[in-house]
């Protein structure tokens, strides 16, 4: 397993994070709703909006897992945040980063994994909207653009609860 690198504006991307006054809130509609979405709409038995803290992922909304976070250092979307461009990975046993970690080897036995960054309009990735499937799978062009469109209103409501808050 190769643990994600910490990005290079890691002290803005913690303080935009911390900003939207989304971390360890109730589940809300607005995001539950979009997940679910996901997975009918791509077919994947998980779906999250993963919020990358200081040392762990925190879902903001979840389908398909039982945990409210986990580790970093075993976090896919430490790796995603690191761009702006979707991160697609159609075998996780096949991808160096990924093919030892115990979310590949032990539940949720992820295999698949697409991970569009939440960027905020300061340049900021502070999580992703991520599917995750445990087979292999291709992600074809039309599918980028669906998540990047839901990636859209992820951001979306993001911005407007913080401005509200």
């Amino acid at each position: 397993m190769i643990p994600a690198p910490i990005p290079d504006n890691e002290d803005a991307r913690l303080k935009a994070l911390r900003d939207l006054l989304v971390l360890d809130t109730p589940a809300e509609e607005r995001y539950n709703s979009i997940v679910e979405f996901a997975a009918a709409e791509f077919n994947v038995p998980m779906v999250l909006i993963s919020l990358v803290d200081n040392d762990r992922q925190w879902f903001k909304a979840s389908v398909g897992l039982d945990v409210c976070e986990t580790s970093r250092d075993v976090a896919f979307c430490g790796h995603a945040i690191l761009t702006s461009d979707t991160m697609v990975v159609p075998d996780a046993l096949d991808d160096l980063r990924f093919m030892d970690n115990p979310l590949v080897l032990g539940d949720p036995h992820i295999r698949f994994y697409a991970g569009a960054p939440l960027e905020l309009p300061g340049g900021e990735v502070v999580g992703t909207l991520c599917l995750l499937d445990s087979e292999p799978r291709h992600f074809e062009p039309a599918e980028m653009q669906t998540l990047g469109a839901l990636r859209s209103l992820v951001v979306d409501q993001l911005m407007t609860a913080a401005v509200l808050a």
